[in-house]
């Protein structure tokens, strides 16, 4: 039993034997690679140490080549300009006729680029090859600019605008193949200008030659219109008010607008950006000089001639106006232009207004002798028919009167007596206000002035009446005049000095009608005749005294003398066809009616003799229907 046990642990202690053999197998191999490891440590310290400055140099030597190879790059390509040079020389200075201007341009951006690189490196060994590359830019520029011009200069043959306005044409342009040269010219010389020597200054070239050949081209046009409008401008003070569009400032007006169109639809072309709006304004600067210059001699002429010539200022607002807006909506430019142009006009048009009254006062006032028939004076048919015809610029006149203020053309001495003015009235409102302050005082300053020539009131009177219908017959044939004129109040001030001149002229026969004014004469009982019943004439003059009688019989005789004065003082009066109606009218309802009751009194003292009655009621009514 006991021999089994010990079988097994034999196995087992051999077992045991084998692991720990094993064991000290793998000490002894641990001890020899940790020796290995100590001794290959020791070895790589040593190649490191050996190595080490040799890859150091490494890196230097490859930092070097780097920037050997970087200075070579630099060096190639400084050298890149001064090769440009002798390469381009020859064809910037044989000229683009000579090189073909494809070639030529393409030569210029070239030197152009060469240029800015050499800028660029800011190397003071490189200022005498800058300086070259300069020259070479500049003379290639110039002689862009020679071929500019020369392209240009061939489509500026003179035109006759008139051909192109009246045929409703557009102005003569410049042929597209041409425009196809210019275009690529401009920009060469501009570039060149920017990146030249007077790179800097802002100045193009290629737009003060453009605008100095089409700008001397446009005024050349131009010539013959300003010159046929202060042709035009003068007449014969026969010929009455300026009327409108007589005047050649219209034509100019629209051939300058036609030539504005055109250039510019041509610079939008030719040009680029803000270069555009400076092209056009270059190329009409002188153009607009002589149109203003020409709108200042006509408004030297419209001041010395004010009261017939104010209205082309109107008109000349209302043109030059409408058609700045329309240049300015199309182009953008020349407003200033024309809104300068414009200003002495201008000023003058707003001036006129109270110089329209004031020397529509003078000329009334210093009128050397007035028509001693009672006839009206020329002004007043002048000064009417400035006002209708003031009516047709109402647009200008509309702005004029607004930056004026509702009353403000009158003098200080005459607002004192003005009716109220309306608060803020409108255009329509300012233009009737002043119709009728220069109405009133035509009318005021013509009755001044009657009083003092006319030595009888009859003639005062007619003479008054025929002014009134003068004016109110304009009113009516013109109806923009009736339109203004239209309010009641307006009516009301304007029928004041109806009512004034009918008076003047009725107190003309007060004599006469007072020798039928009599007192109810009664008999010593004191009976008196009923107002009410019929008159018995018979009975009225058996009733008066005999010196009663006698003062009746005289009344009638001093009645038919001064009837028969006054008569033929009327007939011997000129009288407008209406105002001899009205007067005689007025004058047979006041004179028949007093007559009649006179004659039905006392008739019966000339006993149907007539030596003291020259005329019985009807022949009497008979006698004044005769003076219409």
């Amino acid at each position: 039993m006991v021999a089994p046990r010990n079988t097994a642990y034999a196995e087992e202690s051999a077992e045991v034997e084998v692991l720990y053999a094993n064991l000290e197998k793998l000490n002894r191999l641990t001890k020899k690679i940790q020796g290995s490891m100590v001794r290959l440590e020791t070895g790589g310290q040593v190649v490191k140490e050996a190595i080490g400055p040799i890859y150091s140099n490494t890196q230097s030597l490859q930092i070097t080549n780097s920037n050997i190879d970087k200075v070579n790059d630099a060096i190639d390509r400084l050298r890149q300009p001064l090769d440009a040079k002798s390469r381009e020389e020859g064809v910037i200075r044989a000229g683009p006729q000579a090189t073909g201007l494809a070639q030529y341009l393409t030569a210029m951006r070239r030197v152009e680029k060469a240029l800015v690189d050499l800028n660029t490196t800011n190397m003071r060994s490189n200022q005498k090859a800058m300086a070259d590359f300069n020259n070479l830019l500049n003379t290639g520029s110039v002689k862009l600019q020679d071929l500019f011009r020369d392209e240009l200069s061939l489509h500026v043959s003179p035109v006759e605008p008139l051909h192109y306005l009246t045929k409703e044409l557009p102005f003569p342009s410049i042929p597209d193949d041409t425009i196809s040269k210019l275009t690529p010219l401009a920009a060469a010389i501009s570039s060149a200008a920017k990146n030249g020597p007077q790179r800097g200054s802002g100045d193009n070239p290629a737009l003060k030659i453009y605008a100095e050949v089409r700008g001397s081209y446009i005024t050349s046009g131009l010539q013959n219109l300003a010159i046929a409008s202060l042709t035009t401008v003068k007449r014969k003070p026969q010929d009455g008010p300026y009327k409108q569009g007589t005047n050649g400032i219209g034509i100019y007006s629209n051939a300058l607008e036609g030539f504005i169109t055109t250039e510019h639809a041509i610079i939008n072309q030719i040009f680029t950006g803000d270069q555009r709006g400076l092209a056009l304004q270059s190329t009409f600067l002188s153009p607009m000089a002589e149109y203003s210059k020409t709108l200042r001699e006509l408004n030297q002429y419209i001041k010395a001639n004010l009261m017939t010539d104010c209205f082309l200022a109107f008109e000349i607002m209302e043109i030059v106006t409408a058609m700045s807006y329309r240049i300015d909506s199309k182009t953008g430019e020349l407003k200033s232009l024309f809104i300068e142009a414009l200003r002495p006009v201008r000023e003058t048009a707003k001036s006129s207004l109270s110089e329209l009254l004031e020397e529509t006062k003078r000329k009334a006032s210093s009128s050397s002798a007035l028509p001693p028939d009672g006839g009206s004076v020329p002004l007043v048919k002048e000064v009417m028919s400035s006002l209708s015809t003031l009516t047709g610029y109402s647009g200008p006149l509309a702005s004029i009167l607004t930056s004026v203020g509702d009353g403000n053309w009158r003098s200080r001495s005459d607002t004192s007596g003005a009716a109220p003015l309306d608060v803020g009235p409108d255009s329509n409102t300012l233009l009737s206000h002043f119709i009728l302050d220069m109405i009133e005082a035509l009318m005021t300053s013509l009755e001044a002035r009657g009083r003092n020539f006319h030595r009888t009131k009859a003639a005062l009177g007619v003479f008054l009446s025929n002014v009134f219908c003068v004016v109110d017959r304009s009113i009516r044939q013109s109806p923009e005049l009736a339109r203004y004129l239209g309010a009641p109040d307006s009516i009301a001030r304007i029928d004041t000095f109806r009512k004034r001149a009918t008076s003047t002229y009725l107190d003309a026969w007060k004599e006469t009608s007072q020798y039928l004014l009599d007192v109810q004469y009664t008999s010593k009982t004191g009976s008196r005749t009923s107002s009410g019943g019929a008159v018995d004439s018979s009975t009225i003059i058996k009733n008066l005294s005999s010196r009663d009688r006698d003062a009746i019989k005289e009344k009638f005789k001093s009645f038919n003398a001064s009837f028969d004065d006054m008569v033929s003082k009327h007939k011997s009066l000129h009288m407008e066809r209406e105002v001899r109606n009205v007067l005689a009218r007025e004058l047979q309802a006041v004179l028949e009616p007093l007559y009649s009751r006179f004659w039905d009194r006392y008739h019966e003292v000339d006993k149907g003799r007539g030596k003291y009655i020259k005329y019985d009621k009807t022949s009497l009514s008979t006698q004044l229907a005769q003076l219409v």
